[in-house]
C-alpha cells in the first residue's frame, strides 16, 4: 500500500494549507472532508496532479476445472 500523507501548514495570518500525498482520484476529497469542516469554511482547493489520476484496481484471476 503506498504512503498516503496529510499536511497542514497553520500561516501567521491564521490560513491553514491543507496538502495531500499519495492518494489517487478524488477519494482525497472524502478523506478531507471532516477535517475541512472542523477547521472553517475552505476559501480555496487547488488539486494536484494526483487527483487527476485513476485509482489502480488491483484484480486476481483464478483458473478453476471442474471435473
Amino acid at each position: 500500500m503506498p504512503k498516503r500523507t496529510l499536511k497542514f501548514r497553520i500561516r501567521q495570518d491564521g490560513l491553514v494549507e491543507e496538502t495531500v500525498e499519495g492518494i489517487e482520484g478524488q477519494s482525497c476529497d472524502q478523506i478531507t472532508k471532516r477535517i475541512e469542516e472542523a477547521l472553517g469554511s475552505v476559501q480555496t482547493h487547488e488539486p494536484t496532479s494526483e487527483a487527476y489520476l485513476q485509482p489502480q484496481l488491483k484484480t486476481q484471476s483464478i483458473s478453476a476445472e471442474i471435473h
